[in-house]
């Protein structure tokens, strides 16, 4: 995962080491070695997290957050702080002042990448839904945006804790406003638990790294896979014997952690932290959908339609950096519609449409997007996708639909329904989304000359060298 990181340091010996380390990992390294300099970079440059010393003379690192935080420019922008010495206060404070996460001189590389990736992750999708806002925008429509300094982002906060230690279990209820605090989830297997864990929608699950029973790793990677908890934020507890675990479990979907005994403070910033984040996905979401409910998306199937869908993969080209991964685009087609009208009726044949929509939608990553073109055609973008996780998304896709027979009116049988589906690949070279759009026709007409119900890519690839 490349991205553009801010390191900031007055030691020019430290700064010099940090950026080696980053570099020979493919990290974009700007630097600065004052905290004026630091803002002055952050306007400049437009990194994707800061990597923040504390001490340093005139403005510290606490006052560089603050201001940070304080602007809605730069006010997702993740930031890591590290200090010479693990002081819980300096911690605290650093978390109250908008830190993201702490890493203690010297610092282990391990722990460097695991906190990089994960928090680079969060930014994303949090950049993807800021990008939707801003295709809206232009499109004439206001969206409302959310402010992360929102005084009520705690308000019915559902917050689930995962543990079969009461006493742990009792520390965080403590913590935490009780009637924030689901209780303790006791099951019989990893399934089951996850299923009473989305059961209960929580905003932030509190998973226990240590669970007797249960493979706390299985279930922190199932809490991303399943739809219900898949944009919940996850906060590990985890014993100090339990640390060389922890960069697996970030890996996993994890977006946070916290050493036992948990300080009462930082468990609670931490909370707010996953919070404000969360609040901010949500309303945006929440804002951007609403508003663009009937100028932006298909009456039919509630998903967005063909003048939203080209205008957010211009916004996309636009915005992407050179050494970014690739933008996929898969065209997808419903295979003898025509066959289901004529043979059930057009009620029916509004149902598959319905259905094909809400499986596709259900079946994509965060930051992912389908419309409906029009007829029985739809078109899904990913915004960062290798050609091998595009292929593996469009595979995932076809069998959602061609597993499950769909229902359809009166008394008819449920029917087989199956998708073709074409893939390309957009490096910024290709010379317009038209160019890019007849590309993925073209594979999926491909798929339907080889038989349907398939996958193909296609084979002019503008990712191409």
């Amino acid at each position: 995962m490349s991205a553009r990181v801010l390191v900031v340091d007055d030691i020019l010996v430290n700064v010099r080491l940090l950026e080696a380390k980053l570099a020979a990992e493919y990290y974009e390294v700007v630097t600065a070695q004052s905290g004026q300099e630091a803002l002055d970079k952050v306007q400049a440059e437009r990194p994707d997290i800061v990597l923040l010393d504390i001490m340093m003379p005139g403005m510290d690192g606490f006052e560089v957050c603050r201001r940070l935080r304080k602007s809605p420019e730069t006010a997702h922008i993740p930031i890591i702080m590290v200090m010479a010495l693990s002081e819980q206060e300096d911690r605290v404070r650093g978390l109250e002042a908008g830190a993201d996460d702490f890493l203690t001189k010297p610092i282990q590389d391990e722990a460097l990448f695991s906190r990089l990736r994960s928090l680079l992750r969060l930014k994303m999708v949090l950049d993807e839904l800021k990008l939707r806002e801003e295709t809206s925008r232009e499109l004439g429509v206001e969206t409302g945006a959310t402010n992360l300094e929102d005084a009520e982002l705690m308000d019915g906060l559902k917050v689930s804790v995962v543990t079969d230690d009461a006493s742990d279990a009792a520390e965080v209820c403590a913590t935490l406003p009780n009637e924030l605090v689901t209780t303790p989830i006791a099951a019989e297997g990893e399934a089951d638990l996850v299923a009473r864990i989305a059961a209960s929608t929580p905003d932030i699950v509190i998973l226990d790294l240590y669970l007797a029973d249960h493979d706390a790793l299985r279930i922190a990677a199932q809490l991303r896979s399943n739809e219900a908890t898949r944009f919940c934020a996850v906060l590990l507890l985890a014993d100090q014997g339990d640390v060389a675990r922890l960069p697996k479990a970030l890996e996993l979907g994890a977006n946070d952690y916290l050493i036992k005994p948990a300080d009462p403070s930082e468990l609670l910033a931490r909370v707010k932290i996953q919070a404000r984040y969360h609040r901010y996905r949500d309303r945006l979401r929440g804002a951007y959908t609403e508003s663009v409910s009937q100028a932006h998306t298909d009456a039919l199937t509630g998903l967005f339609n063909r003048r939203y869908i080209l205008r957010h993969i211009e916004q996309l080209r636009a915005h992407r950096r050179p050494d970014a991964s690739p933008i996929a685009l898969i065209m997808v087609d419903i295979d003898h519609f025509k066959a289901v009208n004529d043979t059930f009726g057009h009620d029916s044949g509004d149902l598959v449409l319905k259905e094909v929509a809400h499986r596709l939608g259900g079946n994509l990553r965060a930051g992912d997007v389908v419309a409906r073109l029009g007829g029985e055609e739809f078109i899904v973008v990913l915004p960062s996708a290798e050609q091998s996780v595009a292929l593996s998304v469009a595979e995932r896709l076809r069998r959602a639909v061609a597993d499950k027979l769909i229902a359809l009116n009166g008394n008819n049988d449920p029917i087989p329904v199956t998708i073709s589906l074409g893939v390309t690949l957009d490096n910024g070279k290709a010379d317009s989304v038209d160019t890019l759009i007849k590309q993925a026709d073209d594979a999926l007409y491909r798929a339907k000359r080889e038989g349907r119900n398939r996958v193909v890519l296609a084979t002019v690839v503008s990712a191409a060298a």
